[in-house]
């Protein structure tokens, strides 16, 4: 009997040990969890883009990282304003986040597509729809009117939700990458691409036939 006594008290205390054991466990994942989300939040230190300083570090980072200092970088500042923020000596002409729409919309373009990019702003400054735009670069392309740039000119997408960034890093909060490859007039089966995407991440051809044709990449995990 007292051995069956003693079982049972063994039996009770190494539970009793193995629950404080659990437990203590469960206490000291629940502190790590504290201390990483703290540690987190720390990290992260986002802010309104409220200057043009803030306006044209937070947009280069569409750019290339080696390309970023040689880039021409222009668009609206924060009066209003369309201007030139500084000129530059590379292939690369970064268009600025329009401060008065709501996220962030940054683009970086090859410079041979310039006259493309300005006919748009142009026509949009007149008032004409989407739509209208297209038509019209349509025509003048094919004429030979309008200078689409060298064939396979990309442009880099740097767009998010967010208009807040990061003042240490110039990174825009939630923003992410997409690439677009010119290839005015190209189609599917000129390309070997798909008009759709098969998946999140796959290239496609898009406007395909027309002068606006090119291909759309975004990759996944890049989130910034």
């Amino acid at each position: 009997m007292k051995h069956i006594l003693s079982a049972l008290v063994l039996v009770g205390v190494l539970s009793s040990c193995n629950s404080s054991t659990k437990n203590k466990a469960e206490e000291s994942a629940m502190e790590e969890t504290v201390v990483d989300s703290t540690a987190l939040e720390v990290k992260t230190n986002f802010v309104p883009i409220d200057s043009d300083e803030a306006l044209v570090a937070a947009s280069l980072m569409a750019a290339p990282a080696e390309s970023r200092d040689g880039c021409k970088v222009i668009g609206y500042n924060m009066a209003g304003n369309f201007v030139t923020f500084k000129e530059g000596d590379n292939e690369f002409i970064v268009l600025v986040d329009d401060p008065k729409t709501n996220g962030f919309n940054a683009a970086c373009y090859h410079k041979s597509m310039e006259p493309f990019m300005a006919r748009g702003r142009e026509l949009r400054a007149e008032g004409k729809t989407g739509p209208e735009i297209f038509d019209i670069r349509e025509e003048e392309a094919k004429s030979g009117k309008l200078d689409m740039g060298t064939p396979g000119a990309t442009l880099h997408l740097y767009y998010g939700p967010s208009d807040r960034y990061d003042p240490e890093t110039s990174k825009v909060e939630d923003a992410q990458y997409r690439y677009v490859v010119y290839l005015p007039f190209a189609t599917a089966e000129s390309t070997g691409l798909p008009e759709q995407p098969i998946s999140s991440n796959h290239p496609w051809i898009m406007n395909p036939g027309t002068h606006r044709a090119h291909i759309m990449i975004t990759p996944t995990g890049m989130v910034h």
